[in-house]
């Protein structure tokens, strides 16, 4: 079953990359903060490199001025997404997070099965907004779909 809106995010060890890779744990994390994490099925891939992670950091400046920190979360290794966010010219601050063998989608539920593509284990399309580490929204993009997990969508959806 996976994660719905009330409840706690799972504490589960993660790589974070802004201008170094850190590991942490996802509750230190999301502690005390309120964030908007969307999640991607692979870095480099054509619909998360052409459109959903570049409008994140097109309205990056909107999210922190409502006091809102964005992550960027993918199953892949910490220097992928560090290669990516470089190429993406993605800000510091604009945290990637790194699922490497996939624990942390796996605790919340959200993995997909990538095997007939040969990406094995990945992460659904996603977005969430949370305070303190509670989901207050949640939107899951539909098997090839994106539209809910938008950085303009999430604007709307937390107002």
């Amino acid at each position: 079953m996976s994660i719905q809106v009330g409840d706690l995010l799972p504490d589960v060890e993660i790589r974070a990359i802004g201008a170094t890779i850190e590991q942490t744990q996802t509750g230190t994390l999301f502690a005390g903060r309120k964030v908007v994490m969307f999640a991607v099925p692979g870095a480099f891939t054509p619909t998360c490199s052409n459109r959903h992670l570049p409008g994140y950091v097109q309205h990056f400046a909107e999210f922190q001025a409502r006091g809102v920190e964005v992550m960027c979360l993918a199953v892949n290794d910490a220097y992928v997404m560090q290669a990516w966010a470089t190429s993406q010219q993605v800000p510091h601050e604009l945290l990637m997070l790194a699922d490497g063998n996939g624990g942390f989608t796996q605790a919340l539920g959200l993995q997909l099965d990538g095997s007939a593509y040969g990406m094995g284990l990945r992460a659904k399309r996603f977005a969430l907004y949370a305070e303190n580490g509670v989901v207050k929204v949640l939107q899951v993009e539909a098997p090839g779909e994106f539209r809910v997990s938008t950085a303009e969508a999430m604007l709307e959806a937390i107002g």
